[in-house]
């Protein structure tokens, strides 16, 4: 946008608006890059601090999502101890039990199946070898 003022001797003079404005920030920036130069906490601990409170927030909200989740599995498994105990009061669960059973009486009964004295030679075919 262009704007008409007159200058010191009462000449009218024509300004251009955005010229202004670009001399401002051209300014500005020139003024940010100093600020680096001359405090260099700006530059280097600045960030380095923000990275590192923002970092440590960041964590913090992943773990306590972690938590979270951890918290509903156990509810949820919590749930399945409970609904099974409240199974084995009425019947369905306790409904199959096993029968004790001892090594020496498994023992005996394997001895019963299996005859140790009779037996009978069968050869095993080598991997080169043809089965006859």
């Amino acid at each position: 946008m262009a704007t008409i003022e007159k200058d010191n001797h009462g000449q009218p003079q024509r300004t251009d608006l955005n010229c202004k404005e670009t001399a401002k920030t051209q300014n500005s920036a020139s003024s940010f890059k100093r600020w680096g130069r001359k405090y260099p906490f700006v530059r280097y601990g600045l960030p380095m601090i923000s990275l590192t409170v923002l970092g440590a927030i960041g964590l913090g909200h992943l773990l306590q999502g972690s938590k979270d989740i951890a918290k509903v599995k156990d509810d949820q498994e919590w749930e399945i101890i409970e609904t099974r105990k409240a199974l084995s009061r009425t019947g369905p669960v306790d409904a199959y039990k096993p029968k004790n059973i001892s090594l020496e009486e498994e023992l005996q009964d394997l001895q019963k199946k299996v005859d140790i004295n009779k037996y009978e030679y069968k050869k095993i075919p080598k991997p080169n070898e043809k089965a006859s």
